[in-house]
C-alpha cells in the first residue's frame, strides 16, 4: 500500500508540475502565442508548423485547441486550417514527451530553487511567473524520477502481477486503460511519461505499454471534447476533427505494434525510448500522413454539427467557461462577445429612422424589446470578466479587462436610450399622428446619420485601439455637440414662424437631438482610455490660468 501511495504521489506531482507549466507559460506568453498563431495560418502546412511550436510551449494540445478555435469563430480561418494546427499540436507534445524521456533530474533541484526565489520575490511581475514555469518544470522532473523509485518494489507484488496477465495480450483493453489515465489526469504528456518510466523499470511489458500509448493519445482527444462539451460551436468542432484524426491514427497503428517491438526497439538505446518515439511516430503519422484530410474532415464535422442559424436571444454567443484558465484567450473572448453587444446597439439605433419614417409601431416594439438583450449581454460579459484573476493578468491586459467593462457599460447606457426615445416617438408622434416638418427631418436624419457612423468608429477604436481614430472619435464630439446646438436654435426659430409641424413635435424634437448628443458622449468615451494610455489625453479642458470655483461651504439661506 505505501508504494502504491507513493506511486499515486509521483503521478500527482506529475501532472500539478505539468499544470503549472501550462499556466505558466500561457500567462506570460499567451497574447503573442495568439499573435503568432493567427500570423502562421496562411497555409495548411505553416498552420502545422505554428500549433508544433505553440504546443511545445505551453505543453497542451486543449489550450492550442481553444485558441484556434477562438479564431474560427471570428472568422479569421476556416475550419480545414483550424484542424491543420491541431496536427502540428500533436507532434509538439510528443516531442516534449521524448524532451522529458531524457535523463534530466539533475535540472530538477536547479529549476525549482530558480524558480522559487523568482516567484516569491517578483510574484506579481513577468519574472514571478516565469519562476511559476520554472517551479513547474522542476517538479515534472522530480515526480518522474520519484515514478521510477515507485514502481521498483511494486515489480515483486502479487497483485501487480495479477493485473498485468489480466491485462496481457487484449490490446483494446491497454487502449482503455491508457485513454482512461489520460482523460484522470487531463494530460496526455504525463501519462505518456508515467507509461516510459513503468516500461523502463519494466512494471509493464513493452507491448502493453505501446497499447497504453495508442490509448493515451485517444483518451487526450476525448477529454478535450468533454471538457469543450457546452462551449461553442466553433471550439466543439475542433475538438472534434481532431478526436476524428486520432480514432483514425490509433485504428492505424494499432496493428503495427508488434512490428516496432520486433524491428524498432532493437535498436533503440532503451524501453523508454521506445515508448515516447512510437508516440512521436504516431503523432507524426496522423499530423503529416494526415494532413490531406482536414478538408474532407472538416465537410464532416461541419455537417455533424452545423452553426446554428440564429443564437438565442441575449444568450452569451462567446462567453467560453473553459478560456477562463487563459486569462489572455479569456479576455479575447469577453471582446467578442461586447463587440456583439454593439451589433445589438447598432441594430436597434438603426431601426429608429425606419420607426419615425415609417410610423411602424410593430418595429418600435421590436427593437425596444432588443434593449433586454443588451442588458442581458451587459450582465453576462461583467459576471465573465468577475471570474477571471486579476493576479494573472499582466498590465495590458489588466488595462484591457478595464476597456471591457467601460464599453460594455457605454453601449447598455445607449441601448436604454435608444428605447426611451422609441419609447417617446410611440407616444408623442405615432399615436398622436404627428410629423416632424421638412427641415426638422432633415436634422434629425443628418444626426442619425454621424451618430451611427461615430458608432463604428467607436468600435474600430475599441476593437484595434488605434489612437488617430480615438483622436477623431472625440474631435467628432465638437462636431455633433456644435450641430446639436445649432439645430436647437433653428427649431426654436422655425417655433417663432409659426411652423404647425415644428410646434405639435417641438417637445419631440428637441428631447430626440439631446437623447442623440447623450448617446454620443457615450460613444466618444470610448476614446479616453486609449487616449489616456498614449498620453495624449489632457489633464484638463480649462484655459491655462483660470482657476475653478471653489465648492460652496456649509448652509446657505
Amino acid at each position: 500500500m505505501k508504494h502504491l501511495l507513493n506511486l499515486l504521489a509521483a503521478v500527482a506531482l506529475l501532472v500539478w508540475g505539468t499544470h503549472l507549466v501550462r499556466t505558466g507559460v500561457l500567462r506570460v506568453f499567451g497574447a503573442n502565442l495568439r499573435t503568432l498563431l493567427a500570423r502562421s495560418l496562411g497555409n495548411r502546412f505553416t498552420a502545422a508548423l505554428s500549433g508544433i511550436g505553440v504546443t511545445a510551449l505551453v505543453q497542451s494540445s486543449t489550450a492550442t485547441s481553444l485558441m484556434t478555435a477562438s479564431f474560427v469563430g471570428q472568422g479569421l480561418i476556416t475550419l480545414p486550417a483550424a484542424l491543420a494546427v491541431m496536427r502540428g499540436a500533436d507532434i509538439g507534445t510528443a516531442l516534449m514527451a521524448l524532451l522529458f524521456a531524457q535523463d534530466l533530474s539533475w535540472l530538477s533541484p536547479v529549476f525549482i530553487f530558480v524558480g522559487v526565489v523568482l516567484f516569491i520575490t517578483r510574484q506579481a511581475s513577468t519574472a514571478g511567473r516565469v519562476g511559476r514555469v520554472f517551479i513547474g518544470l522542476g517538479l515534472m522532473l522530480l515526480a518522474l524520477e520519484r515514478v521510477v523509485q515507485a514502481t521498483e518494489p511494486m515489480m515483486a507484488s502479487p497483485v501487480t502481477q495479477m493485473l498485468l496477465a489480466s491485462l496481457a495480450s487484449d490490446l483494446w483493453m491497454e487502449i482503455m486503460v491508457g485513454a482512461v489515465l489520460a482523460i484522470v489526469s487531463y494530460s496526455s504528456l504525463a501519462v505518456v511519461l508515467l507509461i516510459a518510466a513503468m516500461a523502463d523499470t519494466q512494471v509493464v511489458p513493452l507491448g502493453m505499454a505501446l497499447g497504453m500509448v495508442l490509448g493515451a493519445n485517444l483518451g487526450n482527444g476525448l477529454a478535450a471534447v468533454l471538457t469543450m462539451a457546452r462551449s461553442s460551436v466553433e471550439v466543439r468542432q475542433v475538438t472534434i476533427g481532431n478526436m476524428v484524426f486520432k480514432i483514425m491514427g490509433v485504428v492505424l497503428m494499432a496493428p503495427f505494434i508488434g512490428v516496432w517491438i520486433a524491428y524498432v526497439e532493437p535498436m533503440l538505446p532503451g524501453t523508454a525510448h521506445s515508448v515516447v518515439l512510437f508516440h512521436l511516430a504516431y503523432n507524426v503519422i496522423i499530423s503529416v500522413g494526415f494532413i490531406g484530410f482536414t478538408q474532407w474532415v472538416a465537410k464532416w464535422v461541419a455537417r455533424l454539427l452545423p452553426k446554428p442559424a440564429s443564437a438565442q436571444s441575449g444568450r452569451p454567443h462567446h462567453l467560453d467557461a473553459s478560456a477562463l484558465a487563459t486569462p489572455s484567450l479569456a479576455i479575447s473572448f469577453a471582446v467578442r462577445e461586447a463587440l456583439y453587444q454593439a451589433d445589438v446597439v447598432e441594430t436597434m439605433l438603426l431601426g429608429v429612422m425606419d420607426v419615425i419614417r415609417k410610423n411602424d409601431e410593430d418595429l418600435s416594439q421590436r427593437l425596444r424589446r432588443m434593449d433586454d438583450e443588451v442588458d442581458q449581454l451587459y450582465s453576462s460579459i461583467k459576471y465573465y470578466l468577475t471570474k477571471i484573476s486579476r493576479d494573472d493578468l499582466g498590465e495590458e491586459e489588466s488595462r484591457r479587462w478595464a476597456d471591457i467593462v467601460s464599453f460594455t457599460i457605454n453601449m447598455e447606457q445607449i441601448g436604454d436610450i435608444v428605447e426611451r426615445i422609441l419609447q417617446d416617438i410611440e407616444e408623442k408622434k405615432i399615436k398622436k399622428g404627428r410629423e416632424f416638418s421638412e427641415a426638422g427631418m432633415a436634422e434629425i436624419t443628418e444626426l442619425h446619420q454621424r451618430l451611427v457612423s461615430n458608432l463604428r468608429l467607436g468600435m474600430s477604436v475599441f476593437l484595434n485601439g488605434n489612437v488617430r481614430d480615438a483622436q477623431r472619435l472625440l474631435e467628432e464630439k465638437v462636431h455633433f455637440r456644435n450641430l446639436e446646438r445649432a439645430y436647437a436654435t433653428s427649431h426654436l426659430l422655425r417655433l417663432s414662424d409659426r411652423t404647425v409641424n415644428s410646434m405639435e413635435t417641438s417637445s419631440l424634437h428637441i428631447d430626440l437631438i439631446s437623447d442623440m448628443k447623450r448617446i454620443n458622449s457615450h460613444i466618444s468615451s470610448i476614446a479616453y482610455p486609449i487616449l489616456e494610455s498614449a498620453g495624449v489625453l489632457a489633464p484638463s479642458r480649462l484655459k491655462p490660468g483660470v482657476r475653478p470655483m471653489a465648492e460652496p461651504q456649509g448652509d446657505h439661506p
